[in-house]
């Protein structure tokens, strides 16, 4: 939060952060007798997760010299919804409301911290929160201001009581800490040319910059220079100016609404019934009709923009620009004090505007203001920033909805989507508390002068075990300290945007009226039954929410595992969504905001993984992140549709569903044309133009429309071997309406609504061109939706490198396989042939016949139907605007070893890529490694640049730039072959997609594929799992099978000697039994990192000393430590260790801590 100076035994630095859950033991350590007469025994942990905030003072070395803890209700046993009715009836704090006020839950300190650095613990607290302006300390006991901890004494001064009353007869105390004594608001008037000096020292950093743009007088010109239309105003504090602001009301509207979606706010022009006011803090709240619309409706592309042109030019503006603010660092935090002052100059205006370069960080003033939507087409390089004068009004109350609110509440909505939802859901609270289905819920309203500006509607959450269980909730709350009546659902959310900025506090008091401590928020996708709720005020409440990762989920065989099953509510099978989430922890938590332009090229698996990454970062929020893709982001297409194409697992529609990207990114459906280093954007078809600061090309390699080769096949021709190669063009010519060439799940869904409409029920027949396994899965969908065998030709192209005809199976078992199930159904399979005609050279659309030419006699197909997964390589259309770009294409994009083409604007990354010919590794391309591995490694790399909380390597080491990064996660093949087969390869990166064969590896193989099971397992020289091919006639628990990669065969309950014994004859049913189920457990990669840990850490005795495991080993490399039998030496020498009982310990926790997926494994104390 901020670092000061405290005087305690010699002068120190300190620094005063929001707390960490790691704090616990040493916070617990500074407790003493006097805290809990104070404040109770308090739970640090618990009282961690329920504070709004939390603060702690260290030192240099991060040890913690002091803590305290606030909450928005007093300690005691009154309901925290009333204390803002039950203490005034006490005490004189009329003035202290639910947003200016916090009360004080914990306080504790070393003994030698001094009460200056108590003040500074304070007035950070008071720097952090703009609206807070006391903190009240109330106590159950009766006690008097000596009687506090010695470091309070100075801070908090008795509030008078309402009556005099004996100090017998009071139950409890009351202190106040006022705002005014540590963090006063600041003095604003009107800027005088003497001020000049004192404002040249806040501008010398800037006045490079500002100098070029204004002049070399340009403070000095500002301030002469108001009148009517320019005001200029600074902030004092001791005398002296500190902050100075310049205002204009000379604004280009025309320019500003071609830009940004104003139609809500009347493009910034009064309207004929508006009517100036005197004093923007004195004058009422301007009507808060339905007519004004929520903001984010104006996302929806030309909404309200045609409106906002045909306004008569003649109505007046109702707005004024900030065109200059700065302020000194120290007090940035009170910028929202000139906003009074600025509206005062501006009566008759009730808009004030600033604009703030996208690549500017943003500043306190600003997180005030409500971000404008720009629109699609807009290349203004600045964001737009909008404050209403009503914003100003501190009487924004939040309270439980009644009867009376329900017209307010009407009129609010009724223009709005989905509103009569929100209106039934209101009845049903206003008359049984209770939704349709008896869950309890809770409708609280936002009230300003009288009248309706918001409405809330909570459920009490009913699924908290399936949350748990699928999204990982537990990254932000300890789940066992919140009950589960304290767990709710954001069912509706309404806010006027008028007071939009107010709807984090909003949703604070919601918290504390409902007596909940979490909120979740589903977003289902736009195509699921189970519709959104009437969220309407989305965008402002998601700035505001953190979005939940999914959990990957163990694949269980509920009937094999009878009782021991997990329950019914974590196993059962619903709509997937998206989840949100918001909690008190987050209620004072700010979020960074981040204006850059990152334009994503490509929703391939590499921009998908780089996209999730930043989408989930918590503490950042990415407003201007857009996907230029030529689909848009993959949505979930038929069942039969996704069978046409193998997969790399990485992306399901559920996932994409559980993910909900289109939440957070901007999509732009379209494909890229050209690219403008200069201008920095990007040209897509349709002659748009996205501008961007930062480039991500993952374009990736598809499959290309094949190009005959034209030779007339009717005329006496050589054999294809001694006829010219067929050449690396591209077609040009009319695409024929059957040539369907797949690439994604849409160009699928495609392909078989047109098989479905016109060639299921008809006769002719299906050409299959490829070479891939995406040729066998196309055939395979073609058997699958009913196409007999005999009518489809799987055609070969010849072998790239010229050699022999080369297979796309790793493992020869499943081509013999994959052979023999095509024979049997009757599939025509053609061999080194080369398209050389469609329809004899006449016109191609439609094609009805195909002509190649092969090793022997030219080969001529009746044609209804072209499937085409053939000559996989760079889209043209990329290639062309890559080179034109003066990009470095070297075959493909060269990149280094930080994804950095030649424009340090521009980043790719996947199989578009190769690295650059000083690392002598043209073999080791992206193509090779897991895509989603290399996306996140893409993430890593430029997350830096936004997230303070990572550090920046600006001046990398140049010996660090020599070799390329290599990475580790499994790369992975999944398709549905002829005859029915789930097929699934896993396989360790390498150079070659054949398993590594070293002289110490073995397989391991069960089964056969002509009985369905065939389960390949390699294992290299240590023993570790780097590799499986599986191929079965029943679905894979490919989820489950995908946890092998990467096990010793000793984990996975010494395999080896279990198969050499004859104990294995089927991997599928040995890797179902439950002894596995948990290392399929989404957590167990961090119960082996501790497990790690505790290995590294644990010491054995060696002779007379104690050394760690590490060097015991090492010693034992080297020689330096001489036993017969070295593994049984090291074993017993753990068992009398005190690791052995840490590793116990630490595997008992991991099941107890899971134990809602793991019920299979019995738990202490149940035998």
């Amino acid at each position: 939060m901020s670092e000061e100076t405290s005087t305690g035994a010699g002068e120190e630095t300190i620094t005063v952060r929001r707390t960490e859950s790691a704090d616990c033991r040493e916070i617990n350590n500074l407790t003493t007798s006097l805290t809990t007469t104070i404040f109770g025994n308090v739970n640090v942990i618990y009282l961690l997760e329920k504070a709004n905030l939390a603060v702690t003072v260290t030192t240099a070395k991060n040890e913690v010299l002091a803590h305290a803890a606030f909450l928005d209700y007093p300690m005691g046993d009154e309901d925290p919804a009333k204390w803002e009715f039950f203490l005034p009836k006490h005490y004189q704090v009329e003035k202290c409301t639910p947003m200016n006020t916090l009360f004080l839950h914990l306080f504790v300190a070393q003994p030698s911290f001094t009460s200056e650095g108590t003040k500074e613990l304070f007035r950070a607290v008071f720097n952090a929160i703009t609206e807070l302006h006391y903190i009240l300390l109330v106590v159950e006991i009766n006690v008097s201001l000596d009687d506090l901890q010695p470091e309070l004494k100075e801070i908090f001064e008795p509030v008078k009581p309402v009556k005099p009353v004996k100090k017998s007869d009071s139950s409890f105390s009351a202190f106040v800490c006022h705002r005014h004594q540590y963090c006063p608001q600041l003095y604003v008037r009107r800027a005088r040319v003497e001020d000049h000096d004192d404002l040249l020292q806040i501008f010398t950093e800037q006045t490079k910059a500002l100098s070029s743009t204004y002049g070399s007088y340009f403070l000095a010109e500002l301030i002469e220079a108001q009148d009517e239309q320019n005001h200029a105003a600074v902030c004092e504090s001791d005398g002296a100016a500190v902050g100075f602001i310049s205002m204009s009301g000379d604004i280009n509207l025309t320019m500003l609404n071609e830009c940004f979606e104003l139609g809500p706010y009347n493009g910034l022009r009064k309207t004929k019934a508006e009517t100036p006011t005197s004093e923007a803090p004195a004058s009422p709240d301007p009507p808060l009709s339905s007519s004004e619309t929520d903001v984010t409706e104006a996302q929806k592309p030309n909404e309200g923009t045609d409106a906002v042109k045909s306004k008569s030019m003649l109505d007046p503006p109702n707005a004024f620009r900030i065109q200059l603010f700065v302020i000194d660092k120290r007090f940035e935090m009170r910028s929202v004090d000139f906003l009074p002052y600025v509206f005062k100059q501006f009566p008759d205006r009730d808009f004030c505007i600033i604009s703030v370069p996208k690549m500017a960080q943003e500043f306190p003033l600003v997180q005030h203001f409500q971000r404008v939507v720009p629109h699609q087409n807009s290349s203004l390089p600045q964001e737009l920033y909008i404050f209403h004068r009503a914003g100003l009004l501190k009487t924004f109350v939040v309270r439980v909805a009644v009867s009376a609110d329900r017209p307010g509440v009407q009129s609010l909505v009724e223009q709005l989507g989905l509103h009569e939802s929100l209106l039934e859901d209101l009845d049903f609270f206003l008359k049984k508390r209770r939704d349709l289905d008896g869950t309890p819920m809770i409708a609280v309203v936002a009230e300003v002068q009288k009248q309706i500006a918001g409405v809330m509607i909570i459920r009490d959450e009913r699924d908290i075990e399936y949350i748990r269980a699928n999204y990982n909730i537990e990254n932000f709350i300890y789940f066992s300290y919140h009950q589960g009546e304290e767990q709710g659902q954001l069912c509706h959310l309404v806010l006027n945007p008028t007071f939009q900025h107010y709807t984090k506090h909003f949703l604070k008091e919601a918290l504390r009226l409902a007596h909940k401590t979490c909120l979740y928020f589903p977003m289902y996708p736009p195509l699921t039954e189970n519709k959104n709720s009437c969220a309407h005020s989305l965008t402002a409440a998601l700035n505001h929410m953190v979005p939940v990762r999914p959990r990957r989920q163990i694949v269980f065989s509920l009937e094999e595992l009878g009782m021991n099953a997990p329950s019914q509510q974590i196993t059962k099978e619903q709509a997937p969504y998206a989840l949100n989430h918001f909690n008190r922890k987050l209620t004072m938590e700010p979020k960074v905001t981040i204006n850059a332009q990152i334009v994503v090229v490509g929703a391939s698996d590499t921009g998908l993984s780089f996209l999730e990454a930043f989408v989930f970062c918590p503490h950042l929020r990415f407003n201007n992140i857009t996907l230029i893709s030529t689909h848009g982001i993959p949505t979930s297409q038929s069942k039969e549709a996704s069978r046409f194409l193998a997969t790399s697992h990485g992306y399901s529609p559920m996932i994409h569903a559980q993910l909900s990207l289109h939440s957070w990114v901007n999509v732009v459906t379209g494909k890229m044309v050209g690219i403008d280093r200069v201008s920095k954007h990007v040209l897509v078809t349709g002659d748009r133009k996205v501008p961007y600061d930062h480039l991500i090309l993952c374009t990736g390699e598809q499959y290309q429309v094949p190009c005959p080769t034209g030779v007339d096949i009717s005329s006496s021709v050589a054999p294809r071997s001694e006829t010219p190669p067929q050449p690396s063009e591209r077609y040009t010519g009319p695409l024929p309406s059957n040539l369907f060439t797949l690439n994604d799940e849409l160009d699928c869904q495609n392909a078989y609504s047109w098989l479905f409409e016109n060639f299921l029920r008809q006769t002719g027949e299906a050409v299959v061109y490829g070479n891939s396994i995406d040729a066998y899965s196309c055939v395979e969908a073609l058997l699958s939706v009913g196409v007999k065998g005999k009518r489809i030709h799987l055609v070969h192209l010849p072998p790239s490198d010229g050699g022999s005809q080369q297979t796309c199976f790793p493992d020869p078992m499943v081509t013999k396989a994959v052979a023999k199930a095509l024979h049997k159904k009757g599939v025509n399979v053609h061999t080194n042939c080369l398209l050389a005609q469609w329809n004899d050279g006449q016109h191609p659309d439609p094609i009805t016949s195909a002509s190649f030419t092969t090793d022997g006699s030219p080969l001529r197909l009746e044609c209804s139907v072209f499937l085409n997964v053939s000559g996989k390589s760079v889209d043209y259309d990329a290639f062309k605007t890559i080179n034109d770009a003066c990009l470095v294409y070297d075959g493909r994009l060269v990149i280094d070893t930080t994804f950095h083409t030649n424009d340090c604007s521009v980043r790719a990354a996947g199989p578009l890529t190769k690295f650059g010919r000083r690392y002598h590794a043209d073999q080791w391309t992206h193509t090779l490694f897991n895509s989603r591995e290399v996306g996140r490694e893409l993430a890593a790399v430029l997350l830096p640049f936004f997230d303070p909380t990572l550090e920046l390597i600006v001046d990398a080491q140049p010996d660090l730039d020599r070799l390329i990064p290599l990475y580790s996660q499994a790369k992975v093949q999944g398709a549905r072959l002829p005859g029915g087969f789930s097929y699934l390869h896993v396989a360790k990166p390498a150079v070659s997609c054949t398993l590594s064969k070293e002289s110490d590896a073995r397989d391991i193989v069960t089964g056969r594929t002509e009985t369905g099971n065939y389960f390949r397992l390699h294992l290299n020289r240590h023993g570790v799992v780097d590799g499986f091919t599986c191929m079965c006639i029943k679905a894979l628990p490919v989820s489950n099978l995908l946890c092998l990669y990467g096990k010793h065969q000793e984990l996975l309950n010494h395999l080896c000697s279990r198969y050499d014994e004859g104990l294995v004859p089927d991997l599928y049913s040995y890797f179902r039994e439950r002894w596995c189920l948990a290392i399929y457990h989404d957590r167990f990669a961090d119960f082996e990192e501790e497990i790690h840990q505790i290995m590294e850490l644990s010491k054995i005795q060696l002779e007379e000393e104690e050394v760690p495991m590490p060097e015991a080993i090492q010693r034992l490399v080297e020689g330096k430590l001489v036993t017969e039998n070295p593994e049984l030496f090291l074993k017993n020498s753990f068992a009398k260790s005190e690791g052995l009982a840490s590793l116990k310990k630490s595997t008992l926790n991991y099941l107890k801590y899971n134990r809602y997926h793991l019920t299979m494994y019995a738990q202490p104390g149940l035998l």
